[in-house]
């Protein structure tokens, strides 16, 4: 059984279930967590995921209110299938419970993206992934850091450096991207003319100071700066009455959330991506875009090492001058894997449960 529910778990579970499935049965459950179509159906239909097989319909909420849903729920669905193994992406809340519900009916787990930390115990996340780690009978790695973390917590059994699944995505359908869809026409841009913002970490979007200094240092720089905005950062942006200041500014365009392929087609066109999300912190790794990122640390240290992402927390004087003056001059190296960690992830699932 896999449990997902979120937007970065349905892309990663594109290339997973493909390669899954040339083994075993797999059930899909899908949260709800992401309950707009905007940020869950589209991405199925899109990125060719199968149909879930159930849809909790958990919805937003409080995150022990959440949580503790997708507990109930997702334990129900165990009691009717029994399956053999639990597979838990990421760090979210539906990643959580998941695998807390398994580990409770004594059922092993996979946890994709095993090992990361950001070593900030005030970001949720931190606290979903540590705990699925703890769960885990299986924890594949999507690099050496993520690997030398576990270890260094006495964690070394079953643990897999894998490569990375987001990494399999992107290269999968960035050409399918170029070639379907139309955004760049629609909104009239032109190839690393503009800024791509993506903001929605609750850090960020919750703090009106924190706001406030982002939202005046994109207004400030007065770059061509692409919005697309996520339901939380439109309910702040409101509340805090900044959204009259970005819609009186001629230069930043605000659309609703898109599909993955528009997502991409963007990133891989953008000049520069200043972004919160851990996700697009590695797609703009991926596709060579410098990104500036609105937090004080990130898990994916290896985009900073490299100097291709420059954390910015919320700093309005660090964003402005990072959107005018973050180049990166040193060479990428292959941290990600190969584009084969779906493969190799499945092989590893199939070995534990001898079923190769």
């Amino acid at each position: 059984m896999t449990v997902i529910g979120a937007r970065p778990q349905f892309i990663k579970a594109a290339p997973v279930s493909k390669a899954i499935r040339k083994y075993t049965t797999e059930i899909l459950i899908h949260t709800g967590q992401h309950y707009d179509h905007n940020m869950s159906r589209i991405f199925f239909d899109d990125m060719g995921i199968p149909v879930p097989d159930a849809n909790l319909e958990v919805g937003s909420g409080p995150h022990g209110q959440q949580t503790g849903l997708m507990l109930e729920r997702i334990e129900d669905r165990l009691k009717e299938s029994v399956p053999d193994l639990v597979l838990v992406y990421g760090d979210t809340n539906s990643t959580l419970a998941g695998a807390l519900a398994a580990v409770k009916m004594e059922i092993p787990v996979c946890h994709i993206e095993a090992g990361l930390r950001s070593y900030n115990r005030k970001m949720p996340e931190e606290i979903n992934r540590i705990l699925a780690d703890r769960c885990a009978d299986l924890l594949c790695c999507p690099t050496e850091t993520a690997v030398r973390n576990l270890q260094a917590e006495g964690i070394k059994k079953n643990v897999y450096l894998t490569g990375d699944v987001m990494y399999d995505a992107a290269l999968h359908f960035r050409d399918i991207a170029v070639r379907q869809s139309g955004i760049m026409k629609r909104l009239q841009l032109k190839e690393k003319e503009y800024v791509l913002c993506t903001l929605h970490r609750a850090e960020n979007t919750d703090s009106v100071g924190r706001l406030t200094n982002i939202v005046n240092a994109l207004i400030d720089s007065e770059a061509v700066i692409v919005l697309p905005v996520h339901p939380r950062t439109e309910k702040m942006l409101l509340q805090s009455r900044l959204m009259e200041r970005v819609k009186k500014n001629g230069h930043i365009t605000m659309i609703p959330a898109i599909s993955y392929l528009d997502m991409i087609r963007l990133e891989m066109s953008a000049g520069k991506i200043v972004t919160d999300s851990g996700g697009v912190q590695k797609e703009a790794y991926f596709f060579d875009i410098p990104c500036i990122t609105l937090r004080d640390e990130t898990e994916w240290t290896e985009t900073v090492s490299d100097g291709w992402n420059c954390l910015a927390g919320a700093r309005y004087e660090k964003i402005l001058d990072a959107i005018h003056s973050f180049h990166p001059v040193s060479k990428k190296y292959s941290h990600y894997g190969n584009g084969r960690a779906a493969d190799i992830i499945a092989g590893h699932i199939a070995r534990f449960l001898s079923i190769t």
